[in-house]
């Protein structure tokens, strides 16, 4: 008897513990708030993108993360139709910033990392850095 009010004791905690849980549960739809990301910034040499538009090396555009493509509320098995196409992000490094906009995903990205047209990578650093640690960013 003793051993069922343990295990009733328990489940109930175990019950109580369950809106807070929930609560921090992403909702289906939400809309992806500005606020800071941090991740890297490489860059590369733009065509036909996920998005289903042609872009070129002078373009201010970027790719973002497969993680972040793949995920973006409202997105859809066609990723022509991927909300995210079109936002535009603003990122920094170094005192130096440019805005962009997202045209394409990247499948070697961490999650908040960007890559860059070369003339986006280049408003924040030469090419010849390849890869910037350390790049903030938010939805512009």
């Amino acid at each position: 008897m003793f051993a069922l009010q343990k295990v009733a004791a328990a489940a109930l905690i175990a019950l109580s513990a369950l809106p807070a849980l929930t609560a921090a549960a992403p909702v289906e739809g939400a809309q992806i708030e500005a606020r800071a990301n941090t991740g890297q910034a490489t860059y590369f040499y733009p065509g036909l993108g996920a998005c289903g538009k042609n872009n070129g090396n002078g373009d201010l555009i970027t790719a973002v993360s497969k993680l972040l493509y793949d995920t973006y509320p409202g997105h859809t098995a066609n990723p022509n139709n991927n909300p995210v196409c079109g936002r535009r992000i603003k990122a920094n490094y170094a005192g130096k910033s440019v805005t962009v906009t997202v045209v394409d995903r990247c499948e070697a990205c961490a999650f908040n990392d960007l890559d860059l047209s070369p003339t986006a990578f280049q408003a924040l650093a030469p090419l010849a850095q390849g890869r910037l640690s350390g790049v903030t960013w938010d939805w512009a």
